[in-house]
């Protein structure tokens, strides 16, 4: 069964996160065709196609990774019967065994093969490995900056241990999964409940002060926001405030999460001054 009849154009790669070299490569195709694996993401599976208006097409990286390079460029050229070009990046491989490269598709493709040079900003090349990095050492501004927006994640809602509204602060509790979360420890966030953004404090890691379970939950600042359970809730990374850290009773942890909610907000009204 054919993708479609009518794109000429593609750009090929994983794609996790859609970053600025991304996009580079992608402004310059039709559409998007994204290798798919199973594992830690910044995009987890079709949330790529969130970050791009192109249209996107998957092939999942089991279904197609006994091809040969040849073979695969053939499954391309069935799929897209009017493909006249394919753009890449410099370090795109393909194929069993990552044997092929970019010489490999001007060989076997009889089409344009543009690659798309390494991009690198202030001396940091753009990849996603890189940007993982950045967010499991909590450096969500240099993360932020490679994407070339704020790292989001997604999830549903769980029902909370019960101690934030009772005797701290109120908190959406998420389920999250795939997705490569930032260093344990409290962040400056916007939370999106239903179609609105809202400022937000959000921790993630261990409750080593309470029961030691891991969590991902956000605190709404200045409004109480009503959510049911399974209801799909995002978070947007603006800035990391703190690593996470036992307290020695619940009223030091109740100051220092109001410390917190201050220097979150502190952080959200610089972003948008």
């Amino acid at each position: 069964m054919k993708y479609n009849n009518t794109v000429k154009s593609v750009a090929i790669g994983s794609f996790d996160g859609i970053h600025i070299a991304h996009q580079a490569l992608i402004e310059k195709a039709e559409a998007v065709v994204i290798i798919e694996r199973n594992g830690g993401y910044l995009t987890p599976g079709y949330k790529r196609s969130l970050y791009t208006k192109k249209p996107c097409y998957f092939y999942h990286f089991d279904k197609i990774r006994h091809l040969s390079p040849e073979a695969f460029v053939a499954r391309l050229e069935q799929d897209f019967p009017m493909l006249e070009k394919i753009v890449v990046g410099y370090d795109f491989a393909f194929g069993k065994g990552k044997s092929g490269n970019a010489g490999h598709l001007k060989q076997y493709f009889s089409g344009e093969v543009e690659v798309v040079e390494e991009i690198v900003l202030q001396g940091i090349s753009v990849h996603s490995r890189i940007i993982k990095t950045f967010l499991t050492e909590g450096k969500i501004n240099l993360a932020n900056r490679l994407l070339g927006r704020s790292y989001q994640i997604d999830g549903s809602v769980i029902k909370g241990q019960g101690l934030g509204k009772s005797r701290l602060v109120p908190t959406v509790n998420l389920h999250t999964i795939q997705y490569q979360l930032p260093k344990e420890g409290v962040y400056a966030t916007h939370t999106r409940i239903d179609k609105r953004w809202y400022p937000s404090v959000s921790f993630l890691g261990h409750r080593v002060t309470t029961d030691g379970s891991f969590a991902v939950e956000t605190h709404i600042i200045g409004e109480e926001i009503a959510v049911s359970v399974h209801q799909s809730v995002w978070i947007a990374f603006q800035s990391m405030i703190r690593q996470n850290r036992k307290f020695e009773t619940i009223d030091a942890l109740k100051c220092q999460i109001d410390a917190d909610i201050a220097a979150a907000s502190k952080i959200i009204e610089s972003v948008y001054s």
